[in-house]
């Protein structure tokens, strides 16, 4: 026998959330991997802690992917057990998305430090770096409009006169344009790539931390639908 009444509405609603859900869970893997690949290829940072968040991110996807399909399942066919089910991970979910969230207020306040620990760590490894190494910071740098770590004269040991910085430094990239022209601001860009990085990045773990929020409350509303439609379940099953 199955639900009626109101019951037969809630069942609805739960199977539409689920399937919000179920296209939230797609939108935490797409934004997790676009962190993970700003925070290690784009921007190059090393710092194992920064993998924590994208990570999660991505691992609670994939599971609210997979638990929204299990819970549309069990509003369609009305079953308490598979319900139930979903309703306790889904509680699990969460409580993970809350930690996420915490551990990326937690991550930005350290985020200056890292920043600086890894454009030094760039910039000291960049002369007898692979050339891909070296394609990816001149990328950043031209892409940024910045040089350096806090200015221009951060590269200040890259040539032997010690006013040589990278062509891609330089306003307008051509060969040699860096030959001495470090504090030349007609010609390079003096201003360092730290602040412009942590302030991008700082933008970005802000929007996951709003998306993990607004995520974490519409899956609330998912749990008291399913607790709703668990009563109906249970009061049709004690009719019969």
């Amino acid at each position: 026998m199955g639900v009626e009444g109101g019951m037969k509405c809630v069942k609805f609603l739960l199977f539409l959330s689920n399937f919000i859900f179920w296209l939230c869970g797609i939108a935490l893997i797409v934004v997790g991997i676009m962190v993970q690949i700003s925070l290690h290829k784009t921007f190059m940072i090393r710092d194992a802690s920064a993998s924590g968040i994208p990570i999660v991110l991505i691992g609670v996807g994939v599971l609210i992917f997979f638990i929204a399909f299990f819970g549309c399942c069990g509003a369609w066919k009305e079953n308490y057990c598979m319900v139930t089910t979903f309703a306790v991970l889904l509680t699990l979910i969460i409580i993970a998305e809350i930690a996420a969230a915490i551990a990326g207020y937690v991550f930005r306040k350290k985020l200056s430090a890292i920043v600086q620990d890894s454009l030094t760590e760039m910039i000291g490894s960049y002369k007898n770096g692979s050339a891909d190494f070296q394609k990816t910071v001149d990328h950043l740098q031209e892409t940024w409009k910045c040089c350096g770590v806090n200015s221009s004269a951060d590269w200040r040991d890259f040539g032997p006169d010690g006013r040589t910085v990278p062509d891609s430094c330089c306003l307008n990239v051509t060969k040699d344009c860096g030959k001495g022209n470090m504090m030349d601001q007609d010609k390079v860009y003096t201003k360092g790539c730290h602040d412009v990085l942590e302030t991008t990045l700082k933008e970005n773990i802000h929007w996951v931390i709003v998306a993990a929020l607004v995520i974490a409350f519409m899956q609330i509303l998912g749990i008291v639908f399913a607790c709703l439609l668990m009563r109906g379940i249970r009061n049709g099953y004690e009719v019969m």
